[in-house]
């Protein structure tokens, strides 16, 4: 892991940054539909499940813009990770609860997701934060399969000194013959705009079509 400091004087965003940071701290979130038609399958013909398949794209997406690693290390400096690594819920059915668990981000889409199946297979069900020793550049994801969604909003406090963005889908549907996702980000405004989630939603879609 990696903190890269960001030079202030340098900083393009620094007048958005010291506004948002400070006259009116603010963060938001914005979701969308997703077009993720063929991943489902694509993940079968490698023998791969949705649901790491569906983290991959979501985590390659954010790992490919630098705005969305960005964020105050603990001494409140501003600066972005070289990567984030995606933190992930998985509902545990016999206690109506889940495991909040995590796995080493991997630029290939097999060897992560195999991974992730396997962080999947040894830990979950064994508590809230099972892992030990888990990384502080984590990018936050969350499931909600059971509905579909237009919008999801998360309170945290203080939530306008939360920088990384935290990613909630819902369940997939079909629509037109296009396998649609919800999905929200909820992002801090100091560090980036309605442009780079739309962005970033963008890219999502794009990483799924390449597979």
């Amino acid at each position: 892991m990696v903190f890269i400091p960001v030079n202030l004087e340098q900083y393009p965003r620094r007048e958005h940054y010291e506004h948002y940071k400070s006259n009116v701290p603010c963060t938001y979130s914005m979701t969308d539909n997703l077009d993720i038609t063929g991943l489902r399958e694509k993940a079968a013909e490698k023998g791969l499940k949705f649901y790491p398949a569906f983290i991959y794209a979501a985590a390659k997406a954010v790992n490919g813009r630098k705005e969305f690693r960005t964020c105050c290390d603990k001494n409140g400096v501003l600066g972005f990770y070289d990567v984030l690594h995606p933190s992930y819920t998985v509902f545990r059915k016999e206690s109506e609860t889940f495991s909040s668990l995590w796995t080493k981000y991997d630029e290939d889409f097999y060897t992560f997701c195999k991974n992730a199946e396997k962080d999947m297979a040894a830990f979950s069900g064994k508590g809230l934060f099972p892992q030990k020793d888990a990384p502080e550049n984590l990018l936050n994801i969350s499931a909600v399969p059971w509905r579909s969604f237009t919008g999801f909003n998360l309170n945290l406090p203080p939530g306008h000194e939360f920088y990384l963005p935290i990613l909630t889908a819902g369940k997939y549907f079909t629509e037109n013959g296009r396998t649609l996702i919800p999905l929200s980000v909820q992002v801090h405004h100091g560090v980036c705009d309605g442009f780079h989630v739309c962005r970033l939603f963008d890219d999502i879609e794009n990483i799924v079509k390449s597979l």
